[in-house]
């Protein structure tokens, strides 16, 4: 009999009108949704705290106690490798980008439709990481020529197998899984991502693709969520 995966996921946002719509959305995941809410930070830590088996946090970046990104950056510690997104009503560019330097895997605006945010987590929970379609469109427009000519320096020395990488990479591919789409050696691909990132200035992967939609390295992000390249 084939087992149906259980997904436990923590919900904390200080409105329960929105955890129990947000609950009807996430009903549309694949799988068996186990939902586990907090009301505020001290709630989410908690939570965070007790169990170890959460696949996904769904976080409110304006709950009470969470002190902005000080707290947000403590509970993304907490979670370990549980990737958290945040569900905000604050949708601007400043707040996404200082949010992203937190480490978390996506930033999805409660503005966007039921489905479009099934098709965010969907790409997170695929090891992506999601990014408003306008954030992208205002890093591009933001940009001056003197940011784009220094930057586009270190772009243009990206071999085209980095290119390659970095396209799948931006999609949510696991190096495993960008190794069998490429033909390469799973060790060599790691080489490649460290390559890449070195080139681009960043950290990690959420970081490179960050900079990499920033540069217009990528296409913009489409409104079902999957970032192409």
């Amino acid at each position: 009999m084939l087992e149906i995966k259980k997904v436990r996921i923590l919900l904390a946002d200080d409105h329960a009108l929105f955890r129990s719509g947000m609950k009807y959305v996430l009903a549309g995941l694949d799988g068996d949704v186990e939902i586990i809410e907090g009301s505020n930070y001290a709630d989410a830590v908690k939570i965070a705290e007790e169990n170890k088996d959460l696949d996904i946090a769904l976080v409110d970046l304006s709950m009470p106690g969470l002190d902005n990104f000080n707290g947000l950056r403590r509970l993304r510690e907490e979670l370990g490798d549980v990737p958290v997104v945040i569900v905000s009503a604050l949708d601007r560019g400043p707040e996404i980008r200082q949010a992203m330097e937190c480490g978390i895997s996506g930033y999805i605006p409660k503005t966007l439709e039921s489905s479009i945010v099934l098709s965010a987590l969907k790409l997170v929970f695929s090891g992506g990481v999601y990014l408003p379609p306008a954030l992208l469109d205002e890093d591009r427009s933001r940009g001056s020529i003197d940011s784009i000519e220094a930057n586009g320096g270190k772009a243009a020395r990206l071999t085209p197998r980095q290119r390659d990488v970095l396209a799948l990479v931006a999609r949510g591919l696991s190096n495993k899984e960008i190794a069998r789409d490429l033909e390469l050696a799973e060790g060599t691909v790691k080489l490649h991502v460290t390559a890449l990132l070195k080139v681009l200035g960043v950290n990690n992967r959420t970081q490179a693709v960050v900079k990499a939609n920033a540069l217009g390295l990528t296409s913009r992000v489409s409104s079902e969520g999957t970032t192409a390249i």
